[in-house]
């Protein structure tokens, strides 16, 4: 919500245009590539915190304490005397949170056994969603009662920020009380190869290893479970890009978006979490995964109707209330699903492929809305967003069909045999 978020609304009040604000969505394509330093997070040992606190831990401790820094510097920006600076300290607040979502990722699927990965997935949502809350509904509060008008004031986001960079603190006290879960990843010894045999060795077990392990687990399946994962949030992704700066065009306060997100955001995010994880256990994965794709889509021609009506705070509590509750069946089921997945031998790695490939087609698709809105408008654009969930649709489709037929290779993450590699 910082990294983009809350800031878009910051950037549409300090009169930053729609289409800059789009392209400045792609600060979050840190996100989507974290798969390329991912196999640090289980194979390279952070020095003194790594012996204090384990591997988790370790690098959990210091991407937190980087989130709250770079939340921090931003604070002290403004984005109209230097939006380059602001882009800058947001690549490094989403580097450093791309970083902890590995981390945290890998943690949660360590943590317990397979059966426990819906609940896991349902209470990480609803934590996950509250947070979410607390960084929007939250700071654009802060923001209006620290603001010396109703009209911009960059003091009020300045002080709104600071306090988000002191909410990192609960975070980082809970890291130091947690336990650190069992490992299962074996390191290969090659302390007496040279240091090319060490390197090729190391690319092997942290890099190579896990791509193949999925491929030989699924075989060609992989390429239609890799399409899902691709386009399963585009709907919600494209759109949230220009969500906050609608809100602003349409005339909607601080205040009001607030109070809205607030009270029914919480309601239905925890209504549709826990809805969610029950329905997963009831029905499986991939029919609450098709039933959240539609939501998602339904959602979206709200938000459309809403453009149309105009200002009427009755429909846009409907409207983020209805969001808020398809989000949260959706990404309950996406989550569990993507951690089925996952080989516990390479949890890290595996995982943000999977987190980093389900952002990058939707966030490098989102930087282009700010255009399509100057160009087609909100109705028209709400309505583009929500035909990106059809191919979603059909993916689902040919995936099941293909599990009632047992084509699909089913090897759950506690099943899979940890093997050393050499």
């Amino acid at each position: 919500m910082l990294v983009f978020g809350v800031l878009s609304f910051w950037l549409r009040e300090a009169e930053v245009s729609r289409a800059d604000i789009g392209y400045f969505s792609w600060v979050a394509m840190a996100y989507a590539v974290k798969w390329l330093w991912s196999p640090l997070a289980d194979n390279l040992k952070i020095p003194l915190f790594h012996h204090l606190l384990g591997r988790r831990r370790s690098w959990l401790l210091v991407s937190q304490v980087a989130v709250a820094i770079a939340i921090c510097c931003m604070a002290f920006t403004d984005p109209q005397q230097d939006l380059a600076l602001m882009a800058a300290l947001a690549v490094l607040l989403a580097f450093s949170s791309a970083t902890q979502d590995i981390n945290v990722d890998a943690y949660r699927i360590e943590i317990a056994e397979v059966e426990m990965q819906a609940a896991l997935a349902a209470a990480y949502l609803t934590g996950y969603r509250l947070a979410m809350i607390l960084a929007s509904a939250g700071t654009l509060w802060l923001a209006a009662l620290f603001s010396q008008s109703s009209d911009y004031d960059l003091s009020g986001w300045q002080h709104a920020y600071l306090v988000m960079g002191l909410c990192m603190l609960p975070g980082i006290i809970t890291t130091l009380l947690s336990k650190e879960p069992v490992s299962v990843l074996k390191q290969q010894n090659t302390a007496h190869g040279s240091m090319i045999t060490r390197f090729a060795a190391w690319l092997k077990q942290a890099v190579i290893a896990p791509f193949t392990d999925f491929f030989s687990r699924y075989k060609w399946h992989a390429l239609l479970i890799l399409a899902l994962i691709a386009c399963y949030r585009m709907t919600d992704v494209v759109m949230g890009v220009m969500a906050n700066a609608f809100y602003v065009d349409m005339g909607y306060s601080k205040e009001e978006v607030a109070s809205v997100s607030k009270i029914f955001g919480v309601i239905m995010t925890l209504i549709g979490a826990a809805l969610g994880g029950v329905l997963i256990n009831q029905f499986g994965i991939m029919k609450v995964l098709f039933a959240g794709a539609i939501l998602s889509a339904a959602t979206n021609l709200l938000f459309s109707a809403l453009s149309q009506i105009g200002y009427d705070l009755m429909w846009l509590t409907l409207v983020i209330s209805a969001d808020n509750l398809s989000a949260g069946i959706a990404t309950s089921a996406f989550i569990a699903y993507l951690s089925s997945l996952v080989n516990l031998a390479f949890t890290a790695t595996q995982y943000a492929m999977f987190s980093s490939l389900m952002l990058l087609l939707p966030k490098f698709t989102g930087g282009f809305s700010g255009q399509w809105v100057d160009q087609f408008g909100y109705s028209t654009f709400f309505m583009m967003t929500a035909a990106m969930g059809l191919p979603v649709l059909i993916l689902i489709l040919l995936l099941a069909k293909a599990d009632s037929s047992g084509r699909t290779t089913k090897v759950s993450a506690a099943k899979v045999k940890t093997e050393e590699i050499s």
